[in-house]
């Protein structure tokens, strides 16, 4: 029997190393273990590695097979094991392992006390490159903020958004996605709910008014929030605000150092 020829694996002259290649949006059922504990979720997976100039191409079978044989929920430690897994399945000395996927948290109303659930949209990253790793976490997070001019001008009432707010950190130790939404939520003119009644509705309603947040004002203060945690080094802190009375959003963004 002939052997199947490797053609990813011949020798490639034209001397132009690639810093990133694999694959890119493979969807899969995952399981997330975080503070709370373990949840199961859908995740858009993407994963790539360093190919050296000489190296035609990669095996991008690999990277679907590593994942088919992984069944354990992925954590803080669990996350740098399966990059660092992968790399060494591709045999390469740097790689990233990023996974998006919606995160659900169960929250209780202010006054009533129901629960329901409320998702936000998370992304985990775990980066090799040149044998070092690192850790990066994104979380998006939907607020209420209320406009300070607005309601400083207006004899009655204040206009309001929905807002936005991402924060993406860089971590040597774990920071878990709950530590990141009670940090966003926190310095929101006010939290959001799956569920309310009136008594609710009436005390998030009046917490959003006595707490007036500009654009401005909710990415600085996460910032400072965040640059205090010696645990973050790198960190970008984004807000778009969804206008009610213009057909544009507002946005700030810091990223620190």
């Amino acid at each position: 029997m002939n052997a199947i020829a490797d053609v990813q694996s011949s020798l490639d002259k034209r001397n132009m190393p690639i810093n990133q290649v694999g694959i890119k949006d493979l969807r899969l059922p995952i399981a997330i273990t975080s503070d709370a504990g373990t949840q199961n979720t859908v995740a858009r997976l993407t994963m790539t590695v360093f190919l050296p100039a000489e190296q035609k191409g990669t095996h991008m079978s690999r990277f679907v097979e590593l994942m088919e044989t992984h069944h354990e929920a992925i954590d803080f430690q669990g996350l740098q094991t399966l990059t660092e897994a992968m790399v060494a399945r591709l045999h390469s000395d740097s790689g990233k392992l990023s996974l998006s996927f919606p995160f659900f948290r169960r929250k209780q109303a202010p006054v009533s006390g129901i629960s329901s659930t409320l998702d936000y949209e998370v992304t985990l990253s775990g980066e090799i490159l040149n044998g070092q790793y690192r850790h990066r976490l994104q979380v998006m997070a939907p607020v209420t903020s209320l406009c300070p001019c607005s309601k400083e001008i207006s004899q009655y009432g204040a206009h309001n958004q929905r807002s936005h707010v991402t924060v993406s950190l860089c971590c040597t130790e774990k920071v878990s996605i709950e530590e990141v939404i009670d940090l966003i939520e926190a310095q929101a003119s006010c939290q959001l709910y799956g569920l309310l009644k009136r008594p609710d509705e009436k005390f998030v309603t009046e917490q959003a008014y006595d707490n007036p947040k500009f654009v401005e004002d909710m990415v600085r203060d996460i910032a400072t929030a965040l640059k205090a945690d010696a645990r973050i080094g790198q960190f970008t802190v984004e807000s778009e605000n969804f206008e009610s009375i213009h057909n544009h959003s507002a946005y700030a963004l810091i990223q620190y150092p």
